[in-house]
C-alpha cells in the first residue's frame, strides 16, 4: 500500500528524500537510456549534430523548488501533496541544436514517440512581446509512450517522467550567461536596458547564423545551376588564354562552392565535407590567385583520365591503402600545371607520379596530354 499524502512539509521532505535514496540509481538508468533513445531518433538525419546531455536533479535543490513553487499554494488550498509528484525535472535532459528553425521539427519527431505531460514554450512567450529579450527554449515534460513502456529494456522506467528542454547553441550560450547575472529583477533602469541589449544580441545571432545557412544553400544552388555553362566556359577560357586576350575577372571566379558543383561532377559519390572543401579551395587560390570555375573544370576534365590510370596503379602496386578525391585532384592540378602546382604533392608522390608518366604510361597517353601538362618537370628535391 502506496503511502498517504499529507499537508505535513516536514513529513514530506522526509518522505522525498528516502525516496529519491532509493530510486536515485534507478533514475540514473532511466536518464542513459532516455537520452540514448534521443540520439538515435535523430541520428543520421538532418538533426544528427544535435547535442544531448542530462543530469539528476539534487536531491536538496529539488525540495527548494518545491517551496518556492508549490508549497504555499496547495497549503493555502488545503490540497495534500507528495513532492515527488510536482518536481518534473528530476531527471532532466538538454537538446541542443543549431538553428531556431530546427526546435519545432526536432519537437515534433519526439513527440511522435513520447507522451507529452506539459508544454512550456518560452520561444513563444519572448517573441509575442515586443519589449522583452531573454532566454528562448522549449521545454517539454515527457514518459514513454505505452509501447515503448511495455518493452523488456524500458519497462523498469516506464515510471518516470522527465523534462526535454530543446535550445540552439546561442540559446543555450545565453541561458548561461544569464544565470550568472545576478539581482536581475529589481535593478536601476540602465542595468536593466544593457542586460535587454546583450539578450537582443544573442537573438539577432541565432537569427543571422540561420540566414547565413540558407545564404549558403542558395549560393550551392546557384553554383549547380552553373553548371551547365562550366565545360563551354572552360573551352573559351582557353581559347582566349592561347590567344593572350584575357582581361583580369573576365570569367566566374573559383570560390569553395563553384569547387564543390565541379568536384561533385567528377565524385559524385564521394562526400566533401565543408571545412576540407574550403581548405583545399584555399590551397588552389594560393598557387594560382585570380583562378576561374572555366580554369579548374578544364586542369580536372583535361587529366582526371590520366590520374585515374594512376589510381589503378598506385593501388594494385600497394603504394598505399586510399586514393580519395582529394588525392586525385592534386594529382590533376600537377599534371595539369607542373610549374603552379608542384607542391599541391609532397615530394615522394610527386616522383612516383613523374616516374610512371615517363616509364610507365602508354607512349601515345603521353603525347595526347594537354599541352599545359607538358610543362618542364619540377626539379626533384
Amino acid at each position: 500500500m502506496g503511502r498517504v499524502a499529507s499537508l505535513d512539509f516536514d513529513a514530506e521532505k522526509a518522505a522525498f528524500r528516502n525516496y529519491y535514496d532509493e530510486t536515485a540509481a534507478l533514475m540514473e538508468g532511466a536518464k542513459a537510456s532516455f537520452m540514448t533513445l534521443l540520439r538515435s531518433l535523430l541520428a543520421g538525419g538532418e538533426y544528427a549534430t544535435a547535442t544531448v546531455t542530462g543530469r539528476l536533479k539534487d536531491r536538496e535543490e529539488s525540495i527548494r523548488k518545491f517551496g518556492r513553487k508549490y508549497r504555499e499554494g496547495l497549503e493555502n488550498s488545503e490540497t495534500d501533496y507528495e513532492i515527488k509528484d510536482h518536481i518534473t525535472d528530476l531527471i532532466g535532459l538538454r537538446l541542443v541544436c543549431l538553428y531556431e528553425d530546427d526546435v519545432e521539427p526536432i519537437a515534433a519527431i519526439i513527440r511522435d514517440q513520447f507522451e507529452v505531460i506539459d508544454v512550456t514554450d518560452k520561444i513563444t512567450k519572448i517573441e509575442s512581446t515586443d519589449n522583452e529579450f531573454g532566454y528562448k527554449g522549449l521545454h517539454l515534460d515527457l514518459r514513454l509512450g505505452a509501447a515503448r513502456a511495455r518493452m523488456p529494456e524500458y519497462a523498469p522506467f516506464a515510471p518516470f517522467c522527465f523534462e526535454l528542454q530543446i535550445r540552439t547553441i546561442v540559446q543555450d550560450s545565453w541561458s548561461t550567461l544569464d544565470h550568472k547575472i545576478k539581482y536581475k529583477k529589481s535593478i536601476p533602469a540602465d542595468l536593466k536596458r544593457r542586460i535587454n541589449t546583450l539578450a537582443a544580441l544573442f537573438e539577432l545571432a541565432d537569427r543571422e547564423f540561420r540566414q547565413v545557412r540558407d545564404a549558403t544553400s542558395a549560393a550551392i544552388e546557384k553554383a549547380q545551376g552553373e553548371e551547365l555553362e562550366a565545360e563551354s566556359a572552360a573551352q573559351a577560357e582557353q581559347e582566349a588564354l592561347d590567344a593572350q586576350d584575357v582581361a583580369p575577372g573576365q570569367y566566374a571566379a573559383l570560390d569553395s562552392f563553384r569547387l564543390l558543383r565541379i568536384a561533385r561532377h567528377f565524385f559524385p559519390n564521394f562526400e566533401f565535407e565543408p571545412q576540407k572543401v574550403d581548405g583545399f579551395t584555399t590551397e588552389v587560390i594560393n598557387r594560382q590567385p585570380g583562378i576561374s570555375r572555366g580554369r579548374f573544370n578544364y586542369y580536372l576534365r583535361e587529366t582526371i583520365g590520366l590520374v585515374r590510370r594512376y589510381r589503378e596503379y598506385f593501388l594494385a602496386n600497394g603504394f598505399g591503402d586510399t586514393f580519395n578525391a582529394y588525392t586525385e585532384m592534386r594529382h590533376c592540378l600537377y599534371a595539369a600545371n607542373r610549374e603552379l602546382f608542384s607542391d599541391m604533392l609532397v615530394n615522394i608522390a610527386r616522383e612516383r607520379f613523374d616516374t610512371w608518366i615517363a616509364d610507365i604510361a602508354p607512349a601515345e597517353e603521353r603525347d595526347s596530354r594537354p599541352r599545359v601538362a607538358r610543362a618542364r618537370p619540377a626539379a626533384r628535391e
